[in-house]
């Protein structure tokens, strides 16, 4: 198990929210993420929310912008947030934001010169839960996992294949279907080639049809979503939930945007609604 180091620390609502550093085996990089610890007294452990973030983003974006620390203070509920893709000179990159550094999809990269590096997908399923549960007093029974658009196609994919392990899971603004919008289509060919067969195991759509999910879900969209008709279509995965008989709250929320001030908004919602199902 990786050695973490403590990068940042500081006192929040009673709680700590930390950054470490670690080598990670996965991505064959360094990695950072950050943790909010809630202050209540370890009386038994705690549960987990994970939260992805989205296209040009790391762990700073959702720790400093989107106030879930007292939210999760209220709730005595652990939050990670992992970065969206490696880092250093060693890993490629592409001159678009929406590929290579600070894009990885939350996925197993299959092509080069991506295949080496680019393994979000192990690094948040497994290599990460395993980090915070080795360092942390948390309940590996309770974990959930959310994230915004690029992190909310993460979220959603991941909890989708992995129902076993994340007992809740909610989306902001999600790429649902991704080999049908240019974002997706771009980094899908890119990191797993042409064969389609292989978008579809990341794809929320397709995996909703092929799988289903054993709870409920949570959704929130701006309707004033710059990226809605284009990027997001949410109405293709509630089509696919519907299919399924998958109960999902899909809120479209009247003038909201894509940024930081619409997810700040209602993220104490979403913390209470996975702290409710762990």
């Amino acid at each position: 198990m990786a050695e973490l180091q403590q990068v940042k620390k500081w006192k929040s609502f009673g709680g700590e929210q930390l950054v470490l550093a670690h080598d990670s085996a996965s991505t064959g990089t360094r990695m950072e993420f950050s943790i909010y610890l809630p202050p209540q007294a370890a009386k038994r452990p705690w549960p987990v929310l994970f939260y992805l973030s989205g296209l040009t983003c790391n762990w700073e974006n959702a720790t400093t912008k989107a106030g879930f620390q007292r939210a999760a203070a209220e709730h005595g509920i652990v939050i990670v947030a992992p970065d969206t893709s490696p880092r250093g000179d060693e890993v490629p990159d592409d001159p678009a934001y929406d590929m290579g550094k600070g894009a990885g999809f939350y996925l197993n990269a299959t092509q080069a010169p991506w295949s080496k590096h680019f393994r979000m997908y192990d690094y948040v399923v497994k290599e990460l839960p395993e980090l915070v549960a080795s360092a942390f007093p948390v309940d590996r029974g309770r974990y959930g996992i959310t994230g915004h658009s690029m992190g909310g196609h993460g979220a959603l994919t991941i909890a989708l294949k992995n129902p076993d392990r994340y007992k809740s899971v909610s989306a902001f603004s999600p790429i649902v279907a991704p080999s049908l919008v240019p974002w997706g289509q771009k980094a899908l060919a890119g990191y797993l080639g042409a064969d389609r067969s292989a978008w579809a195991e990341y794809d929320s759509c397709a995996l909703m049809v092929s799988r289903g999910w054993k709870g409920d879900i949570l959704i929130d969209q701006g309707d004033g979503d710059e990226f809605l008709a284009t990027q997001l279509k949410p109405e293709l995965f509630a089509e696919a939930c519907r299919k399924r008989n998958v109960p999902l709250t899909l809120r479209m929320q009247q003038g909201y945007d894509h940024s930081y001030y619409f997810i700040s908004t209602f993220m104490a919602e979403h913390v209470r609604w996975h702290a409710d199902r762990l």
